[in-house]
C-alpha cells in the first residue's frame, strides 16, 4: 500500500472516531442535563416538554404523537438507518468484509451479548415479570464508548479503537435482530408484505443503477411508515432501507464519491452524532431518583441490568477473545496488551443508547419498571466507563505500541511473537 493510501485510510478512521467521540461527549452532556432537570424543581417542566402532544396518532397502538414518540420511533429510525449503512459498509467493503477479518469481532460481540443476558436472567430468576428485559444489557453504545476512549488520547492503541468499533457494529446488528424478533407485537401481515415489497423494489432499482440518494431517502421514509403500521418496531425500517442502498467499492481509498451509501452515510453522520443521539439521551435519561427511591438501587431489575453490563460484557468479550487466541481460532490485537484488551472489554459495558431504547420496548406501559431499568443502565454504564478508563489509563504500553499507526495488524499466532508468524494486514476503510 502506498503512502497516499495509508494516509487516506488512517484519516478516514480518524475522522470517524473523532465524530463518534464528540457525539459521545454530547450524549454524556445531554444525559447529565436530563438527570439534573429530572431531579430539580423543573422536573414537571422537563416531562411536560418531552411528553407534549404534537399531533394525531401515527398508529392506533402508539397513542398520541408526542415529542418522546417522535424521537424514539421517528428520529431513532434515522439513527438505525445510519447504523445499517455502517454495518453494510463494514461487511461489504470494510474491516468485516472477509471471514478472517470479522471472525474475532463477531465472536466477541456474540459472547458479549449472550453472557450479559444470562447474568440478567440469573438475577431476575425469581421475578418472571422481569424476564422480558433480558436484552437490555446486551448492547454496546459506540458513541459513548469511543468518547471515553478518546479521553485517553494516544495511550489507546489504534488497534483497540478499531476492535471496539467493529465489535460495536457487530453488536448493533445483533441488537437490531433482537428488536425485530423479540420486541415486535401484533404483526399485520399485509403491512409486513408491503414493507417487504417496498424494500425489494428499492434493492432491485439499486441493482439497475439508480444512484440518487434522494430516491433512497424517500423510499426509507415510505418504508418507515409501512413498518410502523405493521407492528414491527419502526426503527427496523432504517436497517432494511440501508441494506438496499448501493455501495461502490473503493479499493485503496476511504470511500467513493460515486457511492450512494458513502454519500448518504457522510450526510447523516453529523445529524446523528451531534443531534439525534444527544436528543435521544436527553429525552430518555431523566430518572427522578426520589420517585423510584433509594431502595430501587438494590431492586432486582436495576441490579440485573447493572451486573449484566458491568460483569457480563467484560467476561463475555474478554473471555471470547482470550479463548479464540488460546485455541488459534483468531489472532491477538497487535500493539495491545491483554490488560488493555480487558479494559476495552469493560468499556463495551457502556450500553447507554441502545439499552435505554430496548428498556422502553421491554416494559411498555410500565413507567416504574422503565425508570428502574434506566437506573440500572446508568449504574452499569457508569461503572463500566470509569473502570474501563482507569484500567486503560494505567495499563503499561505494549512494546509495539505506535507501530499500528502505520498499519493495523492482527497476529495469527497465539503466542504473540511476530517473528516467523503469518500476519494479516488490515486496511482501514
Amino acid at each position: 500500500m502506498n503512502d497516499t493510501s495509508r494516509t487516506g485510510t488512517r484519516s478516514a478512521l480518524r475522522r470517524f472516531l473523532q465524530s463518534e467521540a464528540v457525539g459521545g461527549f454530547l450524549l454524556i452532556a445531554a444525559a447529565g442535563f436530563a438527570l439534573f432537570l429530572a431531579n430539580s424543581p423543573m422536573n414537571a417542566d422537563y416531562h411536560h416538554f418531552i411528553d407534549a402532544e404534537l399531533g394525531p396518532p401515527l398508529a392506533e397502538r402508539l397513542g398520541p404523537t408526542t415529542l418522546h414518540l417522535v424521537i424514539n420511533d421517528g428520529l431513532m429510525a434515522v439513527f438505525f438507518l445510519f447504523v445499517g449503512l455502517e454495518i453494510k459498509r463494514e461487511f461489504v467493503d470494510g474491516n468485516l468484509s472477509t471471514w478472517d477479518r470479522r471472525r474475532l469481532p463477531v465472536i466477541a460481540a456474540a459472547a458479549g451479548m449472550a453472557v450479559p443476558a444470562m447474568i440478567y436472567l440469573f438475577f431476575v430468576s425469581g421475578e418472571p415479570e422481569l424476564r422480558n428485559g433480558w436484552a437490555i444489557p446486551a448492547a454496546t453504545d459506540i458513541a459513548f464508548a469511543i468518547g471515553v476512549l478518546a479521553l485517553l488520547g494516544s495511550r489507546a492503541p489504534t488497534s483497540l479503537k478499531l476492535f471496539l468499533t467493529t465489535v460495536a457494529i457487530a453488536d448493533d446488528l445483533g441488537a437490531v435482530a433482537i428488536i425485530a424478533l423479540a420486541y415486535s407485537r401484533n404483526i399485520d401481515l399485509v403491512m409486513l408484505a408491503a414493507a417487504a415489497a417496498i424494500a425489494s423494489g428499492m434493492w432491485l432499482l439499486g441493482r439497475r443503477g439508480v444512484r440518487s440518494i434522494w430516491f433512497y431517502s424517500g423510499g426509507a421514509l415510505v418504508l418507515w411508515y409501512v413498518v410502523l403500521q405493521s407492528g414491527i418496531h419502526a426503527t427496523v425500517a432504517g436497517v432494511l432501507a440501508a441494506a438496499t442502498v448501493p455501495l461502490v467499492h473503493s479499493p485503496g481509498a476511504p470511500d467513493s464519491a460515486e457511492s450512494p451509501l458513502h454519500r448518504l452515510e457522510h450526510g447523516l453522520a453529523p445529524w446523528v452524532s451531534f443531534g439525534i443521539v444527544p436528543l435521544f439521551g436527553f429525552a430518555n435519561a431523566g430518572v427522578a431518583l426520589d420517585a423510584v427511591g433509594t431502595a430501587a438501587l438494590l431492586a432486582p431489575l436495576p441490579l440485573a441490568i447493572a451486573a449484566g453490563l458491568f460483569f457480563g460484557k467484560q467476561l463475555g468479550i474478554f473471555g471470547a477473545v482470550w479463548l479464540s487466541v488460546r485455541f488459534g481460532f483468531a489472532g491477538r490485537l497487535r500493539g495491545a496488551t491483554w490488560l488493555q484488551v480487558y479494559g476495552v472489554s469493560m468499556l463495551c459495558g457502556i450500553g447507554f443508547t441502545m439499552s435505554l431504547f430496548i428498556g422502553a420496548l421491554a416494559f411498555p406501559g410500565q413507567p416504574l419498571l422503565q425508570e428502574e431499568a434506566k437506573l440500572g443502565i446508568l449504574m452499569g454504564s457508569l461503572l463500566s466507563a470509569v473502570a474501563g478508563f482507569l484500567v486503560l489509563r494505567f495499563a503499561p504500553d505494549h512494546p509495539l505500541h505506535g507501530e499500528e499507526e502505520t498499519t493495523i495488524e492482527f497476529e495469527i499466532a497465539a503466542d504473540g511473537d511476530a517473528s516467523g508468524t503469518e500476519m494479516q494486514r488490515k486496511r482501514l476503510s
